[in-house]
This record gives C-alpha cells, sequence and structure tokens, in this order.
C-alpha cells in the first residue's frame, strides 16, 4: 500500500502541471499548459507507431510524458527567452528530485533515467521525442491565436537539426515549416 499512497501523492503533486502555462496560445487566445502539450505530443507519438518501426513507442510515450516534468515549479522557460541551456537544465533537474521523493525508489528511478535520456538525446526514442517536441510546438503555434507581435520566423530555425536524421521527420518538418510561412506571410498582409 505503500506504492500506492506514494504514486497518490506524486499525481496530486504533478497537477500543477495543468497551470504551468508556456509560450504558445490555444485556437480561443488562452495559453496552453505544460500538460497539455505533454498529452498532444504523446498522442502524436502513437498516431506515428507505424512510421517508425524501430522506435520502442512505448518507452518514447513514457518519455513524452515527462520531459516536461521539470517545469512544475519554476515553469517552462521559452527556448526564445533561454540564455544558456544548462541553468534551465539544472533548474529541471532539482524539481524532478524534489518531485520523485514521494515515489517508489525503482519507480522514481525508471522516471528519472527517461528524463535524462530524453535530455541528452542519447538514443533513438529521445532522438525521436525531441524533434516531436519541437513539431508540436510548432504545430501549435501555427495554429494558436497568438499575439500580434508573435515571431513565426523563429519557428523555421527551432529544432531544425532534430529532424536531419530521418526522411520521415524531414517530410514533417517541411510540412510545418510551408504553415508557418503561411503564418508569417500573412502578418505582412
Amino acid at each position: 500500500m505503500k506504492k500506492i499512497d506514494g504514486v497518490i501523492e506524486f499525481i496530486k503533486e504533478i497537477e500543477g502541471l495543468k497551470s504551468v502555462t508556456r509560450t504558445a496560445w490555444t485556437k480561443t487566445g488562452r495559453r496552453e499548459s505544460t500538460a497539455e502539450h505533454s498529452w498532444r505530443l504523446a498522442m502524436l507519438l502513437m498516431l506515428l507507431e507505424d512510421e517508425f518501426e524501430d522506435i520502442d513507442i512505448n518507452k518514447a510515450i513514457k518519455m513524452s510524458l515527462v520531459h516536461d516534468l521539470g517545469e512544475l515549479y519554476d515553469g517552462d522557460i521559452s527556448a526564445v527567452l533561454q540564455t544558456d541551456a544548462n541553468t534551465k537544465l539544472d533548474i529541471e533537474e532539482k524539481a524532478m528530485k524534489r518531485m520523485l521523493t514521494t515515489l517508489p525508489e525503482n519507480i522514481s528511478k525508471n522516471i528519472y533515467d527517461l528524463w535524462c535520456e530524453y535530455n541528452s538525446c542519447s538514443t533513438k526514442e529521445a532522438k525521436l521525442v525531441k524533434a516531436m517536441d519541437k513539431l508540436e510546438t510548432i504545430v501549435q503555434h501555427n495554429q494558436g491565436n497568438n499575439p500580434q507581435d508573435f515571431d513565426y520566423e523563429f519557428n523555421l530555425q527551432y529544432g531544425k537539426n532534430y529532424f536531419e536524421y530521418d526522411d520521415t521527420l524531414k517530410y514533417m518538418r517541411n510540412i510545418i515549416d510551408e504553415d508557418t510561412k503561411i503564418n508569417i506571410n500573412s502578418k505582412d498582409i
């Protein structure tokens, strides 16, 4: 029963991710939450399972669900505002260690290891999740009701290097880049 108590405490704790907002807006103009982003990223990976047969999709989906847990206490630091990726990583690692204390050690270790693997981009699953994380973000930017001064140009280079190793990823990136260009051109009108 101690395991279940710890899991329930953890789930209560991470509820806060529903209120952590990102610099992305929904179609209705509301700021997107970290939890919403992670959910749609997991859905994207599930839908693409047949396109990436050499990927452990279960592991990739789990990784997508934990990749932004470190934003729980200090929020999301937008890529546009980041001055030092290591500082962001240090802040998020402290958060991860703090939130994982309620869980049994084996579960805590599994979540932490997935989070580390994602951040080091050291496996084919991590590389795919990293690319899909960028893709989901740009898709949200393209379909959101964004402020007038939203910088769509930034998206054309954002995370581009994560797509270069796979033809399917390149194809997907071309689609969202075209959507971005449409948004850029519509701002000029």
